[in-house]
């Protein structure tokens, strides 16, 4: 993680979003830009929470880890969306761990100046109400994905969202061998039988695996088998 000395890029960003009409002018000159690497942690679940992050560039993964080890992908999002915002309200620990999948972007506001100014802001207020709504439809949706379909519309689905971001052209169909292990514990499965599923997508000349990667050589029909992509 790097905080970005950069008042011009974080105007742009902003701009972008339209968040002027969302944040107030005390907030905003509070406000700091994070960059974050393929890979690298945003935060982690039961870490305490100091931060309300606002991602404007780049896609994130949300996965929550159980007691026994296991993981459970809550979603992928992409821009505009918030980090911490259920934390903040309940004045708890991160309930998840978000990770970046792409080179990210984060405008970052302390929970001291969102107490000091933002409390009684209802633009935020209302923003925040809408993002945490949302939050809960998505990850009903995502716990029925995971109970209901099958491993091959699950893998489908995970890799559509991993391996593609609209924000980033140099950005398709890639996906490291070095993440199957997370990537069964994530959709729940165990690594042999994802295995088996990648070797008979494979087979239909919808996934190739290469020496150190799989790359998706028929989008169309990966996204045929996801139906729709329930992790975004």
């Amino acid at each position: 993680m790097k905080e970005l000395k950069d008042p011009k890029q974080l105007a742009e960003y902003m701009k972008d979003h339209q968040l002027e009409a969302i944040f107030n002018e005390p907030l905003i000159s509070h406000m700091c830009l994070f960059s974050y690497e393929k890979g690298e942690l945003i935060c982690s679940q039961g870490q305490p929470a100091q931060y309300l992050y606002v991602l404007v560039k780049g896609k994130i993964k949300v996965y929550n880890t159980s007691t026994e080890g296991k993981t459970l992908i809550i979603s992928f999002k992409n821009a505009l969306e918030m980090i911490g915002d259920i934390e903040y309200i309940q004045g708890a620990d991160f309930i998840n761990t978000v990770e970046a999948v792409t080179p990210v972007s984060m405008i970052g506001i302390h929970h001291q100046w969102l107490d000091a100014y933002g409390k009684d802001h209802m633009p935020l207020l209302k923003f925040l109400l809408k993002i945490i709504t949302g939050k809960f439809y998505m990850k009903s949706n995502a716990l029925s994905f995971n109970l209901m379909y099958p491993v091959e519309v699950r893998l489908a689905s995970y890799i559509l969202s991993v391996s593609f971001d609209p924000s980033d052209v140099l950005f398709r169909g890639q996906l490291s061998t070095s993440e199957l292990r997370d990537a069964a514990n994530l959709i729940g499965t165990s690594y042999r039988h994802l295995n088996r599923v990648i070797l008979q997508l494979c087979n239909e000349g919808i996934l190739e695996r290469g020496k150190g990667y799989i790359h998706v050589r028929d989008r169309d029909r990966l996204t045929d088998i996801a139906g729709h992509s329930i992790y975004e």
